[in-house]
C-alpha cells in the first residue's frame, strides 16, 4: 500500500512539474503574441498616416490641375473654387494625418518596432500644409492659364 502511494505521489509530482512548464510556455507565448500585436498596431498606424498624406498630395495635385484644366471650360470663378476646395481638402488631410498619429486612442502594449518620431511627421506635414497654402493662393489669385501677364 505504501509503495502504491509513493508511485501515485511521484506521478502527481511529475504531472505537476509538466503542468508548471506548460503554463510557463503558454504565458511566454501569450506575451510574445501581445508584443507582435503591438508591432502590427504601430505598422498599421504608419500605413494610415501614409494614406492620409497620399490622399492629401493627390488632392493638392488635383486642385492645381483642376484650376488649369477647367479655366477654359467653366467660368474662372468656378475653376478657382474647384481648385481651392481640393487644395483645402489636401490641407485637411495633412492635418488629419498628424492628428491621428498624435492621438491614436488607447495605448497598446510596448512594441518592439520603433516608431517614426512624431516631430518629424509634424514637420513634414507642416511643410506640406504650407505648400498647399501657397498653391491655394496661386490658384485663387494667379493669372488664368493662357492669359497675358
Amino acid at each position: 500500500m505504501a509503495s502504491e502511494t509513493e508511485v501515485a505521489s511521484a506521478k502527481v509530482a511529475q504531472s505537476a512539474g509538466a503542468l508548471k512548464r506548460s503554463a510557463q510556455e503558454l504565458t511566454g507565448s501569450a506575451d510574445r503574441r501581445t508584443e507582435l500585436a503591438a508591432d502590427r498596431t504601430v505598422l498599421a498606424a504608419e500605413r494610415t498616416y501614409a494614406a492620409w498624406v497620399r490622399t492629401g498630395l493627390a488632392a493638392l495635385a488635383s486642385g492645381v490641375g483642376a484650376r488649369a484644366l477647367l479655366s477654359g471650360a467653366l467660368p474662372l470663378w468656378l475653376a478657382r473654387l474647384t481648385g481651392a476646395v481640393l487644395i483645402v481638402f489636401s490641407m485637411f488631410c495633412f492635418a488629419a494625418a498628424i492628428w491621428r498619429e498624435l492621438k491614436p486612442g488607447a495605448p497598446p502594449p510596448e512594441p518592439d518596432t520603433a516608431r517614426i518620431p512624431p516631430v518629424l511627421l509634424a514637420t513634414v506635414n507642416g511643410f506640406l500644409a504650407l505648400v498647399a497654402l501657397a498653391a491655394l493662393i496661386g490658384v485663387w489669385f494667379g493669372a488664368a492659364p493662357g492669359s497675358a501677364r
